[in-house]
């Protein structure tokens, strides 16, 4: 890395703000390939891989003003699994330790980082550069000629893109946002998660989202939305429902930027008893495609900048923006009723794929959150949930068997 430290970015800050035992702000993808993984390989692997993502080889440390990250020479020791999955990696009394981990188990490459320092776009080329890595190790001479992901600049992977494309667009007040139904329910003790990993056939879902006129996404959170509103207790029904989205900020600006560039959109709706899917989907569709529009999106992301640019704001001690950054954090969160996180479709080298079975992806949370990855036909929806019932992902993947997909669901066992 060209420089020897650097701030945080602006999504960073909520991140640091926010953490909590049940939350730490980790997220995880894993790759699992045909063969059982040789630890060996995998350790020289990352040694390499770490050698071409200088941007992650950092720690993270505490000023009077700001956080920063730090460069260091540590590179992590790949082990087998021994912790539950996103467990915390961002301690702030062990600030000389890498923020990211990587383990395997059986087949599976996981890689987990704090999402302080990268978003899923991020992190996925960091795995698929260890994979091929490691893919080209195991097979020597035969995928050598194979190029890794990052082909951008240093300079331009660890850009801070909030600050290099804000363009301090004003824009009229948003219409205010209904408080949001929250889910119910006693959490899992012990400030446990509960991860769950569903397949679905990504063409049967793309055939099933084209028949209702809508998106993939659409038809994902149109689903959901419905399994919530079915669990909803009777006096709650008339509450609105709402699904938080992260939008990659790369899709908008010319960004190759291996650190956070996301921002999130809000799809609400209030459900009826009398709704369907066939009635749900294209309102989910229309709303989502008119907050997607460039200018909205360009708009938001410049009203989240342009508190950075405020004179004066980067002389108020950490201490007082951290609480501040809480309190604001808590009122977004009364308009979310659950996340759902499209990270697209997985592609890698033509060469690789005979050795790649799939790709998944999880993220802490404080309630219900999943991830969306396909790679070929098979689409991973990846969730982790703070509640003890599962009545609501029961309810989704009934309605996805309803619709005639076929489903393979898998379950982490919790202590309730």
């Amino acid at each position: 890395m060209a420089q020897s430290w650097y701030k945080v970015d602006n999504v960073a800050k909520v991140f640091l703000a926010t953490t909590t035992r049940r939350d730490p702000r980790v997220f995880r993808i894993s790759c699992t390939l045909t063969q059982d993984i040789d630890p060996e390989k995998l350790n020289e692997a990352v040694r390499r891989t770490a050698q071409e993502w200088p941007q992650f080889q950092v720690t993270l440390h505490r000023g009077l003003f700001w956080h920063y990250f730090e460069s260091t020479d540590q590179v992590p020791l790949a082990k087998e699994e021994n912790k539950e999955p996103c467990a915390p990696l961002y301690v702030p009394e062990r600030r000389n330790q890498l923020i990211y981990r990587v383990s395997y188990f059986g087949a599976r490459i996981n890689l987990e980082m704090f999402h302080a320092m990268t978003d899923g776009n991020g992190g996925f080329l960091f795995l698929k550069s260890i994979v091929r890595n490691y893919l080209a190790l195991c097979y020597p001479g035969t995928l050598d000629h194979v190029p890794t992901p990052n082909s951008a600049s240093e300079a331009d992977l660890a850009q801070d893109s909030f600050k290099n494309f804000y363009g301090g667009t004003r824009r009229a007040a948003p219409a205010k946002q209904p408080r949001a139904y929250h889910l119910r329910g006693l959490r899992l003790p012990y400030d446990q998660l509960q991860y769950f990993e569903g397949h679905l056939s990504a063409k049967e879902v793309l055939a099933r989202a084209r028949t209702l006129g809508v998106s993939l996404t659409s038809y994902l959170g149109a689903s959901l939305m419905l399994a919530i509103y079915a669990e909803m207790p009777a006096m709650d029904r008339n509450k609105t429902i709402s699904i938080s989205l992260p939008v990659n900020l790369r899709n908008y600006y010319p960004s190759e930027t291996a650190r956070n560039f996301f921002n999130s959109v809000y799809v609400t709706h209030t459900l009826t008893e009398a709704d369907t899917l066939e009635t749900v989907a294209p309102v989910f569709d229309a709303k989502l495609k008119e907050i997607l529009h460039p200018e909205n999106i360009k708009a938001q992301m410049d009203e989240y900048e342009k508190l950075e640019h405020m004179p004066g704001i980067r002389l108020v001690p950490l201490f007082i923006k951290n609480a501040a950054v809480r309190f604001f954090t808590h009122l977004e969160d009364r308009h979310v009723t659950a996340v759902l996180s499209n990270m697209g479709r997985v592609d890698v080298s033509e060469e690789l794929r005979p050795y790649i079975r799939q790709f998944a992806a999880f993220s802490s949370c404080e309630g219900l959150f999943t991830c969306v990855s396909s790679y070929g036909d098979d689409l991973v929806l990846g969730t982790a949930s703070a509640l003890r019932s599962t009545n609501v992902l029961r309810r989704l993947y009934r309605g996805f068997a309803a619709e005639g997909l076929n489903v393979t669901l898998y379950a982490t066992e919790v202590e309730k």
